[in-house]
């Protein structure tokens, strides 16, 4: 048996491997106990107490100033605000805590998991602006700067990639350690009330109101479904071969948000509500996977119109507000 340790695990990564756990999904990996690791890790009791049993471990703590964490087989460290807000109105707090708690984390992880398994939680921001002549990021991509990012998706990713450089540091002192970087995906603990669009278009259909489309250029986008994320993640962690492997999470199905908006509409017998379109800008935020797919034989198990009715099946089965 197993234990697995989660730093940052009151947000949505930490309860989809909660609510995974909870349906017997880790078996593959003889979980048997998950240790919660964050600054307000009661939330998780007050918010989703049906994800928390006696083999669930809820430890408070900054792991930007720790002293000791907990010992595991596996750690995924997932410490980070998801909330473009706070990068808007706290940039160089919100990028200081990132770097910060990654070099800290390595430095304890030294000591305490020198024989753990471990996944470090990166994004695909780390890439920059997808061009128009780029249909999808690869693994090998190098984006020349971040400076065509709004700011707080520039401060964001400037702190991934300082932290992806932490990490390789370490990697080369002996820690066990890969890189997840992670695109864009839902489930039903993905916030419904923040900047996620698909989050959003949810939050319509429950509440049977017209689907507000807000861009005012083109946004493409691809959904990876939470429970293809927490295995992906999990595979990507038990796979050692000691280069500090790095991996693209998400789907490589794109799709425009106002096609999205049209199709759900039709689903479920909605209108749309389209702003107009004042720019032929597109945004494009779409990874390559075959890098997993090769390598590790992952694929996805949820196509997207099935991830996002799974998704509100789940949201209405929980009563997830």
């Amino acid at each position: 048996m197993a234990s697995l340790l989660i730093i940052g695990g009151s947000g949505f990564f930490g309860r989809s491997i909660l609510d995974a756990f909870q349906r017997d999904l880790l078996k593959p990996w003889a979980i048997n106990k998950i240790i919660i690791f964050a600054r307000h890790p009661e939330i998780l009791l007050k918010e989703c107490p049906m994800l928390i049993d006696w083999r669930v471990d809820l430890i408070p703590g900054d792991i930007t100033l720790a002293s000791h964490i907990p010992e595991a087989d596996y750690v995924i460290h997932a410490a980070a605000s998801t909330d473009v807000r706070d990068y808007l109105l706290k940039p160089d707090e919100e990028k200081t805590n990132i770097e910060k708690g990654t070099q800290h984390y390595c430095e304890l992880a030294m000591e305490c998991h020198r024989n753990s398994k471990i996944v470090y939680v990166s994004s695909g921001a780390v890439y920059g602006f997808q061009p128009d002549d780029i249909d999808e990021f690869s693994e090998n991509y190098d984006s020349p700067d971040l400076s065509s990012l709004s700011d707080g998706k520039r401060d964001y990713a400037l702190a991934k990639r300082a932290s992806e450089n932490i990490i390789k540091v370490f990697r080369d002192k002996g820690l066990n350690i890969n890189i997840a970087r992670c695109f864009a995906f839902v489930g039903p603990w993905l916030p419904r009330n923040q900047h996620f669009a698909i989050g959003n278009f949810i939050e319509d259909i429950i509440n049977k109101r017209p689907i507000k489309v807000l861009s005012t250029h083109y946004v493409y986008r691809s959904y990876m479904y939470a429970d293809d994320l927490v295995h992906w993640l999990m595979s990507i962690i038990d796979y050692n071969n000691g280069k500090c492997s790095i991996f693209n999470i998400g789907s490589d199905e794109p799709i425009e948000l106002s096609d999205l908006a049209s199709k759900l509409a039709n689903i479920y017998n909605l209108t749309v509500q389209n702003t107009p379109k004042t720019s032929k800008k597109k945004d494009r935020y779409i990874p390559a996977i075959k890098k997993a797919n090769n390598e590790l034989s992952l694929s996805l198990n949820f196509n997207l119109i099935h991830s996002i009715q799974e998704t509100i099946k789940q949201i209405n089965l929980y009563h997830i507000n």
